[in-house]
């Protein structure tokens, strides 16, 4: 199957840090995630029900964001994509998960992880 749904560039506020203070106080990050899915029927027919309602999947990361406290990007994602293999079953399905302010002296950029699930 070739047709995904992309989610890019979602900013979800989260508490998660090896640092104590990044748990506490919370920091950003950038999501972006891909679903495949047969799109064919949803084009044909125009309807919502034919397709993955990717609201749901903004829905539920901004839920699962605002609800954890934990220390690793790795065990970040990976709730993630439990979440979002709760939400539209079992289907490949990817993400990288960016934090936007990783507090590494003298480093401007991002850090992040790309996972995948069959």
């Amino acid at each position: 199957m070739s047709d995904r749904i992309v989610l890019r560039g979602l900013r979800l506020w989260a508490h998660v840090g090896v640092l104590e203070h990044e748990r506490r106080l919370g920091q950003w990050f950038e999501l972006d995630a891909w679903f495949e899915a047969d799109l064919a029927r949803a084009g044909r027919s125009d309807q919502l029900a034919d397709t993955l309602d990717y609201v749901a999947a903004v829905t539920v990361a901004r839920q699962l964001a605002a609800d954890l406290c934990c220390h690793t990007l790795e065990h970040f994602s990976e709730q993630l994509l439990d979440a979002f293999a709760a939400l539209y079953g079992p289907r490949p399905m990817g993400l990288e998960l960016r934090k936007c302010a990783a507090p590494i002296p003298g480093f401007d950029g991002t850090v992040a992880v790309c996972r995948s699930r069959p």
